[in-house]
């Protein structure tokens, strides 16, 4: 009876917010926001300060909540906090029938039944995997990075859940760091376009039941660790963090995302969950966002060991003035705030804001209407891995794919008549294609290579291991351990290739060798991989080497020696039909890198984006006083937006309808690209721009359009791109994002390293 009194209360207050505002309902898409406020406030008033401190507090999921209640110890504890109203929020907890025991608690046994929310690391799927999300932004195809958001989504809500903690917008330029894997690559402009693309995917147009909240993290910095070690010190220029890495975060604040996360970072000496910059200036001040921001895992009592808080209260204290809105995992808002609050330390103002941000989220995501939304049993079974999921994962699987060399047109593959060898033990692995973070998942549900081959009849197949890459069976919260001695298996491999027509070699890093903590030193082929491609090679220099990896590698002997290479990352649950089908020829590779490739682990942090210097090179080839490697040319390996076709493609033609860019004016710039082969395909048609002359010094080049144009055999095909004042605005000297006036080189074609260029002038 007292849940029925209560919830009777919470709604006649909330008809009361209602009626005195107008009868027209709020939408997802932020117009008419007045009802969903008035109904926050109204719950709001009804609230006590402990219960304001609990929807700032998230559990992770603690014991099996469909079973007995938890007797002692902290599970017991958390489960008297979530009867008492004192959870806002849980994660790590999934499946419907979990998700309902849990959600019965909060809204029936509660003093005010407020509706938790449901989060999980939905970040590349849920049962079904689609690519790694670096591979996926090796597709340039927005439309299909967006369905695969909304794969994951729709999976991941027919299972309970109603909040991921994605995309991942790091800009990151330094492939050591292992979370390159989860982000889209070291560029600004192609990285907010995907993350607008997946904040869309994973919240829809409406947040229905196949819909999720989506979360924007992390803010900021977290991809600039130094070393590339992961949670290491950033220490960044403003230039870099608002030119580099705020303009993805910024474009999905503009595409309407529900929540932040905040890093584990420092930026300027203060970490970034204290940071009040960031959060409360930056994000909620300038940008005007109106959702919540949650901590990374225990990112508050983090604080403490930065050296940055003196304890647990003092962390809660300084983040919770920052505008840190919900703490995960840290249990400081819980234990702290209240106290915090009857001090005068931290104002109940910065907390009514926190909890109106996290209540608006409910609302929006409609848990108040019907908090057993997300909880539809027959709905879970009807779609959990449904063919329509694997179609369209096959499809994302694909279009990730690059294809980085083809000498002499060893692929595609002949369909009959030829004796192949397989060789590498990732070919016969059907976990590791799915990735690091594929939490949801189950292990031996990826389609290997070997079974994506055997697809295909018409040619001899043998398969030989040659070298694990892994000793055990890697596990997500266990140290991968690499093998470093172990080539019994070498001579079989050997002699395998000696008997074939063609060697395909699947080498590269197990999926849980990248992601969260998985920083590595050395990124050539880990353990005893380059020895046995060495090996093969000199049986069989017929080569096609297929990488599976999560980070770009530097692979140089590969590069100089071996005839067809074929970047296939970790593909997910398709992984082994995707690259037969790129290897026969039934799809044709289309792929561009979205981080560049080192020559060797020196050259990083190596990106396409650099700054001239004040010595970039020098006429005298004897002179040593010039920006360089007195061991290694500056160049990369492969460039950022490099990627082969089966088909060959000619740009020409390039014209600008005026080379004057005049205030609020447009210029519109056109290019032909022939497809010069006898095969149809897709190309990414890429365009950069060079500021000159500036206020701060500028990059040599930077990405500010593409378009991908299917051409068919032997046809020539026109795009456009257009240029405005916006094009070229950076963050200035005057600390203002503004476009400033001078001369700007344009250049088109297939990759960073596009020759084909016009000139513009910009007056204002």
């Amino acid at each position: 009876m007292k849940y029925t009194t209560i919830r009777y209360g919470v709604a006649a207050a909330l008809v009361f917010a209602i009626g005195c505002s107008s009868s027209k309902q709020s939408n997802f898409a932020g117009k008419d926001k007045l009802p969903i406020d008035r109904k926050v406030d109204s719950v709001l008033k009804l609230m006590t300060l402990e219960e304001k401190v609990g929807q700032m507090n998230q559990y992770n999921g603690f014991w099996d909540v469909t079973g007995p209640v938890p007797k002692d110890g902290q599970a017991a504890k958390k489960y008297e906090n979530l009867k008492k109203g004192l959870v806002g929020s849980m994660l790590n907890v999934r499946g419907v029938k979990d998700v309902r025991a849990l959600q019965k608690i909060a809204v029936e046994e509660t003093r005010l039944g407020i509706p938790l929310i449901f989060g999980f690391d939905v970040v590349h799927g849920y049962k079904t995997v689609s690519p790694i999300p670096l591979a996926e932004a090796a597709s340039w195809d927005l439309e299909a990075m967006k369905k695969s958001a909304e794969i994951a989504a729709a999976e991941a809500a027919v299972s309970g859940l109603n909040w991921t903690f994605a995309p991942m917008v790091d800009i990151s330029r330094d492939a050591r760091w292992g979370r390159v894997m989860e982000g889209a690559g070291e560029d600004p402009y192609l990285g907010s376009q995907i993350a607008i693309a997946r904040v869309k995917g994973f919240q829809g147009d409406k947040l229905d039941e196949f819909h999720i909240a989506a979360c924007t993290k992390h803010f900021a910095g977290y991809g600039f660790a130094e070393s590339g070690r992961d949670y290491n010190t950033v220490d960044i220029s403003d230039n870099t963090l608002h030119n580099i890495i705020l303009p993805p975060f910024k474009a999905t604040v503009d595409a309407g995302v529900l929540t932040f996360m905040n890093s584990f970072n420092e930026l300027e000496g203060i970490p970034a969950t204290g940071n009040a910059y960031l959060q409360r200036n930056l994000l909620k001040g300038e940008w005007k966002f109106d959702g919540f921001v949650v901590s990374d895992w225990g990112s508050m009592g983090e604080m403490i060991a930065h050296g940055y808080a003196k304890d647990m209260k003092d962390a809660a204290m300084k983040a919770a003035n920052a505008g840190s809105d919900m703490d995960m995992e840290s249990y400081g808002y819980l234990n702290h705030l209240v106290a915090l609050v009857k001090e005068g330390k931290v104002s109940e103002d910065k907390i009514n804001d926190a909890v109106r941000r996290i209540l608006k989220v409910k609302f929006e995501l409609g848990l108040f209407d019907n908090p057993y939304k997300y909880c539809d049993e027959n709905r879970e079974k009807q779609n959990i891995g449904k063919k329509e999921f694997q179609d369209g994962v096959l499809d994302m699987a694909k279009k990730s794919i690059v294809l980085l060399k083809n000498e002499n047109k060893l692929l595609p593959l002949k369909k009959s008549g030829q004796k192949i060898a397989v060789i590498g033990a990732l070919a016969n692995d059907k976990t590791s294609p799915l990735g690091s973070w594929r939490i949801g998942a189950d292990d031996n549900t990826a389609i290997s290579f070997l079974e994506g081959m055997a697809a295909y009849k018409g040619n001899q197949i043998t398969y030989e291991k040659g070298a694990d890459v892994a000793l055990g069976e890697p596990r997500f919260m266990v140290e991968t351990k690499i093998n470093t001695t172990d080539k019994s298996s070498f001579d079989k491999a050997i002699a395998a290739a000696k008997q074939a027509d063609v060697v395909i070699m699947v080498l590269g890093e197990h999926g849980l060798q990248t992601g969260e903590g998985r920083s590595r030193s050395d990124i050539t082929f880990p353990g005893v991989q380059q020895e046995l491609l060495e090996a093969v090679y000199k049986a069989n220099p017929n080569i096609v080497l297929v990488l599976q990896n999560g980070r770009p590698l530097a692979i140089p002997w590969a590069a100089k020696n071996i005839p067809a290479i074929v970047e296939a990352w970790h593909l997910g649950t398709q992984s082994g039909h995707a690259i037969a089908q790129v290897l026969y020829g039934d799809y044709n590779p289309s792929g561009k890198l979205p981080m560049t490739f080192p020559r060797n682990v020196g050259q990083v942090p190596i990106y396409y984006n650099y700054k001239n210097t004040g010595r970039p090179s020098t006429d005298n080839p004897e002179s040593v006083f010039w920006s360089h490697y007195t061991d290694i040319e500056n160049t990369p390996l492969y460039p950022f937006g490099h990627g082969l076709s089966y088909s060959t493609f000619e740009y020409s033609n390039l014209k600008l309808d005026t080379k004057s860019l005049q205030k609020n004016g447009k210029i519109k710039v056109t290019v032909d690209i022939k497809n010069t082969s006898n095969v149809d395909g897709k190309e990414v048609v890429q365009l950069y721009i060079r500021d000159l002359v500036a206020s701060v010094t500028r990059p040599v080049r930077e990405l500010k359009g593409f378009e991908l144009a299917e051409i068919k055999a032997g046809q020539t095909k026109t795009v456009s791109f257009t240029i405005d004042e916006k094009t070229i605005e950076f963050y200035s000297a005057n600390k203002i994002w503004e476009a400033e006036a001078g001369d700007f080189q344009l250049f088109v074609g297939g990759s960073s390293t596009a020759t084909l260029q016009a000139d513009f002038n910009y007056s204002n």
